[in-house]
């Protein structure tokens, strides 16, 4: 283990994006600088949208909201967070969630360290490549061991049923964590198939861990969208308290408020008692004002509007980014059907930049931000020497599309210059 030169202390690793960020810093980058494109940080644009519900503006206090939340959240927003539950995704459906299914943290990377702190001795399955933060997620907490699972190009970076199962019985993993839909590869897993891998966790009693954030950004495979249609493993449930399912989702990307920080867990009652009092040690709860406002974004006729509106906008600036980045030369192994990101090939350029650190660095020279895909192959401890990915990047479709131009036009510049 690395250590700090002041006694006691390691050194703990950035996160993907924090680095890129720390990096175009050093070369100038300021956020109100209109020079500078940022397509690296995973954040949608958070201004109003034509068909969009109105954003709120303002945040109303009153004295009783100076006080400390209580560490699950308060209990008016977790009855809306599974009454909306309930309404997207379980009507007709005999079991219903309840208050008190859901647990309220401060941010999604808050709610998954709650659920990792109160992993026992395990072994737990985790996909490459996935989310960047993972990766000392599953390396801070002692208890559990994680196993990688390999994705590629060759499969869509989908797993199979068939790989799933052998997976969980062969390793004897007894928890699995996943985004879906998945950053960075913009696949997600959906109908059937997402029936088929909750049925799959039930028989094996292999926990889901699944991260949802970015659940509304669907798209078909025709390039249009499916309006107000939304993904979750809420919907593949028979008993809400008795399935080892645990969804986190929260208003980041999906409600597109990023900044205020706010999450949810959806799981069995046990499951929630657990995290919650890991919570009361990790971070204390959420903040009162900030879970106050929510209130009005989890009503499901608002939820259903702002899906629409986002899949219809998205789904422009999804087309036009893969237009320009195959014209330049970039590879898309698989077509992003959801969030906002593509997993770009650089393989096929000229050598120079055909990986994605250089690639990175040369972009930041014109001004643009990306991410090295080697961020993305989560490698906890880092007990694996060999590295996956570094032919590949992380592109965001997320800001506005005068911004997105921008940007690509900036990524043009680079491979001319190559």
């Amino acid at each position: 283990m690395s250590y700090t030169t002041i006694p006691g202390f390691r050194k703990v690793p950035q996160t993907g994006v924090i680095y890129v960020m720390h990096k175009a810093s050093e070369k100038g980058f300021q956020h109100d600088d209109p020079a500078w494109v940022n397509l690296g940080q995973g954040a949608p644009e958070t201004g109003f949208l034509e068909g969009a519900a109105p954003r709120i503006e303002t945040l109303s206090m009153d004295s009783s909201l100076y006080e400390y939340s209580p560490v699950a959240g308060l209990k008016e927003l977790r009855h809306k967070v599974a009454d909306m539950y309930n309404d997207l995704y379980r009507k007709g459906k005999k079991s219903k969630y309840t208050w008190e299914n859901v647990s309220i943290a401060g941010g999604g990377r808050v709610a998954l360290t709650r659920i990792a702190a109160a992993l026992g001795n395990i072994n737990i399955g985790h996909f490459l490549p996935d989310y960047t933060a993972y990766e000392e997620l599953l390396s801070v907490f002692k208890a559990f061991t994680a196993i990688p699972l390999l994705l590629d190009g060759s499969n869509n970076y989908r797993p199979s049923l068939d790989m799933l199962k052998n997976e969980i019985m062969g390793r004897g993993l007894r928890a699995l964590l996943m985004s879906n839909p998945c950053n960075p590869t913009g696949q997600v897993i959906k109908g059937e198939e997402l029936s088929q891998c909750v049925h799959l966790a039930r028989e094996l009693q292999c926990s889901l861990i699944i991260d949802e954030f970015y659940s509304h950004y669907i798209y078909d495979e025709t390039g249009q969208t499916d309006p107000a249609h939304m993904v979750s493993a809420a919907e593949y449930v028979d008993d809400v308290d008795h399935d080892p399912i645990v969804i986190v989702d929260g208003i980041t990307k999906n409600w597109r408020y990023p900044g205020w920080r706010l999450s949810w867990t959806l799981a069995p009652k046990e499951v929630i008692r657990t995290i919650t009092s890991a919570g009361s040690f990790l971070d204390g709860g959420a903040c009162n004002p900030i879970q106050k406002e929510a209130l009005s974004l989890v009503d499901p006729d608002r939820v259903r509007q702002e899906a629409t509106m986002l899949q219809k906008h998205f789904v422009k600036k999804r087309d036009y980014t893969l237009k320009r980045l195959t014209n330049m030369g970039i590879v898309v192994e698989a077509q992003p059907n959801s969030t906002f990101y593509v997993w770009a090939n650089l393989s096929r350029l000229p050598a120079e930049i055909a990986d994605g650190m250089k690639f990175f660095e040369a972009a930041l020279d014109e001004k643009v931000i990306i991410v090295p895909g080697v961020f993305f192959d989560v490698n906890p401890e880092k007990r694996r020497t060999c590295v996956r990915f570094q032919q590949h990047a992380r592109i965001s479709f997320g800001p506005q599309m005068s911004e997105l131009k921008q940007g690509l036009d900036a990524l043009e510049r680079v491979i001319a210059k190559f």
